[in-house]
């Protein structure tokens, strides 16, 4: 996957949006009011997305292309190069995980006016 494609996987997604808030080289997609994925647009071959702690840990452990989150909170983000022996399938996997972590936490009101009735899910 490269930088577009990313993008791309990332807008089709339901209430997400993207912007710079901390500079013009990253790009950042948030669902809601929170982020899920990060992506260096000097470094387009990685992103950093959201992971559960257990299995942050199982993917590094079996995934030299996954790496503990490069400026983030190491036990909760991932690091995934896109370069590597991963599959755009289990890319996509790993994005529509953050995505959903995060959709999930978001207070109620917020969840209500972005997805009505329906809770975010692997396949939203």
């Amino acid at each position: 996957m490269n930088i577009e494609d990313v993008r791309n996987y990332c807008l089709q997604k339901q209430g997400v949006t993207e912007s710079f808030p901390f500079g013009p080289e990253t790009l950042v997609f948030k669902v809601g009011e929170r982020l899920f994925l990060l992506i260096g647009l000097d470094t387009a071959n990685r992103f950093n997305v959201k992971c559960d702690p257990e299995r942050a840990v199982e993917l590094r452990e079996q995934f030299t292309e996954v790496q503990p989150g490069y400026h983030m909170n190491k036990r909760h983000w991932n690091t995934v190069y896109t370069d590597g022996a991963l599959s755009r399938k289990q890319l996509c996997e790993m994005i529509d995980h953050s995505y959903t972590l995060v959709a999930n936490s978001l207070p109620k009101k917020l969840k209500q006016e972005l997805f009505g009735n329906h809770q975010a899910n692997e396949n939203a």
